[in-house]
């Protein structure tokens, strides 16, 4: 009897997945700069923290409703595709906003419809790029894959902060012309990533299709040990789907597009593994990103300049980057569960330090400490998701994740404008540390989260979940 051992998938030989994480990265680096600059716009432009707040809770709240949208169109279309487009019209709405800027007409109504359009354009565009990842790495690489990624949101947050900084000292028109360049990027390596696949010979089918025939966990590679890519199609965009899976995808292309949300949202609250998992997500992203901004605010009040803010940011970066290089090593070997609550309890504790706290310093090692495994809990809780999430479902449950998950975010500009104003810093951001505590206590009381296991048996896990 002999054993077969198959070598483990290596992805910085992956072409297809280094095309995605430069388009990604590109389309990150633009987002990272104007999430940077609006706040402090917003205060330079109105000298009020109430006014800076409305301004980033209606952006996150245009991008939660249209990342419904997004989910909906990921799972009908082609993913990479759909990147493509995002990115033309990201390059569209910064062009705009660095005319905007060079007129010298930013003013409170401008920099509220410059921030909801292009929160617009994330909620819309963006799952598909993050779907799309699925059909490019084995589910045996997830986990590697996501802790690359938050190796590479570290180093833009590293990156992003001084540059934005040092843009922003220039004038907010220098921000939109780097977030224009950088959309074109992500627009350029798209095409390039479907132009691969065409080369490859590897077939786009859709993700309806794939569903009829989807190969075991870890399965994706082709008899060349390149990666299939089932990508969304939709029968109706003319895109050619082979003629035996045309009829079956039309037939479904013909259910509303409510009822396919709804399937979404279903599918999520029936699986104990993950459905219950968002609402303490829910609650510590909203209790730790308002503390964040809290601070951020206050440090602009306080009358430091935007390189010393962005600087902070490049110091939680640094350590963030630390945790990404790390990461890799944690989430083969310890259960995702522990890092979860490791991390949550991180986050938990730094909220509360950072009360005490108000030099810039003390500032950036108290979010250091507080964020050094947030890398590891992303790259296994995501990880995992994309493993257990069928592909054909996957562009809604991402979107209705991301809305569960970060529903209550709208919420934390909000409550840092309206908190420094009526009740001061330090008990803003203890109202921020409670509510980091309740999502704690949750977590350790939460089974199924404390059951999610190592990278290697995730499939396995997941599939006694699926007719539960």
């Amino acid at each position: 009897m002999t054993t077969t051992v198959t070598a483990p998938h290596r992805l910085w030989r992956n072409a297809r997945y280094l095309t995605w994480l430069v388009s990604d990265t590109s389309k990150g680096l633009a987002a990272t700069l104007f999430a940077f600059a609006i706040p402090l716009l917003a205060l330079v432009v109105t000298d009020d923290p109430a006014q800076a707040g409305i301004i980033g809770g209606a952006g996150m709240v245009a991008r939660l409703i249209l990342t419904l949208a997004g989910g909906i169109l990921a799972d009908r279309h082609r993913r990479i595709v759909l990147m493509l487009i995002g990115s033309l019209i990201g390059i569209l709405l910064a062009g705009a906003f660095t005319l905007l800027a060079l007129a010298d007409a930013l003013a409170f109504g401008t920099l509220l419809a410059a921030n909801v359009l292009l929160a617009a354009r994330s909620g819309l565009f963006d799952v598909a790029g993050e779907s799309a990842i699925k059909e490019i790495v084995p589910d045996d690489a997830m986990g590697r894959a996501q802790a690359a990624n938050q190796g590479r949101d570290a180093a833009l947050q590293l990156a992003g902060g001084p540059l934005g900084g040092l843009l922003l000292g220039v004038g907010g028109w220098l921000v939109g012309a780097v977030m224009t360049l950088c959309h074109a990027v992500a627009a350029v390596t798209a095409w390039m990533l479907q132009r691969e696949a065409r080369r490859a010979g590897i077939t786009d089918t859709g993700a309806e299709a794939d569903a009829d025939a989807e190969p075991p966990s870890g399965e994706h590679p082709n008899s060349d040990g390149r990666i299939a890519a089932g990508l969304a199609a939709d029968p109706a965009d003319g895109l050619g789907l082979p003629p035996d899976t045309a009829s079956d995808a039309g037939a479904r292309g013909k259910t509303s597009a409510w009822a396919e949300l709804r399937e979404g949202f279903a599918w999520l609250f029936s699986r104990p593994d993950l459905g219950g998992v968002l609402l303490i997500i829910t609650i510590i992203n909203l209790g730790f990103n308002a503390a964040i901004t809290t601070v951020m605010y206050a440090l602009q009040q306080a009358g430091y300049s935007e390189l010393l803010i962005g600087s902070l940011g490049a110091g939680v970066g640094a350590v963030m980057l630390v945790g990404a290089i790390v990461a890799p090593m944690l989430v083969p070997r310890i259960r995702t569960g522990v890092l979860a609550i490791a991390g949550l309890s991180g986050g938990a504790i730094g909220s509360i330090l950072l009360s005490t706290v108000t030099e810039p310093w003390a500032i950036v090692v108290v979010l250091g400490a507080s964020v050094l495994l947030l890398p590891a809990l992303n790259a296994g809780m995501m990880g995992y998701f994309m493993v257990a999430t069928p592909t054909q479902l996957l562009g809604r449950a991402n979107s209705a994740a991301g809305v569960l998950g970060m529903g209550a975010l709208p919420l934390a500009p909000l409550i840092a404008g309206f908190g420094l104003t009526w009740i001061g810093r330090e008990w803003t951001i203890l109202v921020c540390a409670a509510l980091c505590i309740v999502a704690v206590a949750l977590a350790l009381g939460n089974r199924a989260l404390r059951a999610l296991p190592v990278e290697a048996r995730w499939a396995e896990h997941a599939k006694q979940y699926e007719n539960a």
